[in-house]
């Protein structure tokens, strides 16, 4: 378990500016995010701008997304603390660090080995001991684990990804850009219920492409 946070000047007014004068109002989410030090997350060189209201790169192609989108997707999620969250795209670990602050247990997938490790090691070292990361195909998701009650994909799929839809359970949200990777993309919120499935439109969005079998070819890029 990450030992109480020190305080973050930095944090605290990406908080203030970006989430609570925006949309952010889940209160949770906000703590979340003034508690994870987002700076550790990007490349030394980049750490200045770290907490600055635009996505940072990390490397191999990859960003750590904006601030206000890490929170609304979080905030999509409707976490209460008990969940089992599958994370699709573990990226810098940013958003894996937060889900940990916010649920009972995160299940990670990233498919470059240098990003897992990069993320394994940080989370580690912040003490986040309920977080599994695994390298794989993360458009398959994580099947011997399933059902998850929340599943977030940190990467624009061409469409919702049958293997995801198919490991939530019953009442579960999945959050997802969908949409063409070339372009801007829409944020998508996907319930279960009763085993129906409902599909809402949110904002617009960019992100990079998921690549898998259910997401985007590798030739493609």
């Amino acid at each position: 378990m990450r030992p109480p946070a020190a305080r973050n000047p930095e944090a605290e007014r990406m908080v203030h500016l970006q989430l609570e004068q925006r949309d952010i109002t889940d209160q949770r989410v906000r703590a979340a995010m003034r508690a994870v030090p987002r700076h550790l997350f990007v490349p030394p060189g980049s750490r200045s701008s770290a907490y600055d209201d635009h996505p940072v790169s990390i490397g191999r192609g990859q960003t750590i997304s904006q601030p206000y989108m890490v929170a609304l997707m979080t905030q999509a999620l409707e976490l209460r603390g008990r969940e089992r969250v599958l994370e699709i795209g573990t990226g810098s670990g940013y958003q894996t660090a937060v889900l940990a602050e916010l649920c009972a247990a995160v299940w990670s997938v990233e498919r470059i080995p240098e990003l897992a490790e990069r993320a394994a090691r940080i989370l580690a070292e912040l003490g986040d001991d309920n977080v599994a990361l695994r390298t794989a195909d993360g458009s398959a998701g994580w099947p011997e684990e399933a059902p998850f009650d929340r599943i977030v994909v940190t990467a624009a799929a061409p469409s919702v990804p049958a293997p995801l839809v198919s490991q939530l359970a019953d009442n579960g949200v999945l959050v997802l850009p969908v949409g063409d990777w070339r372009r801007a993309q829409e944020l998508v919120i996907v319930r279960r219920t009763a085993g129906a499935v409902s599909v809402e439109r949110s904002v617009g969005c960019r992100f990079v492409p998921l690549i898998g079998s259910a997401g985007f070819p590798d030739t493609d890029r």
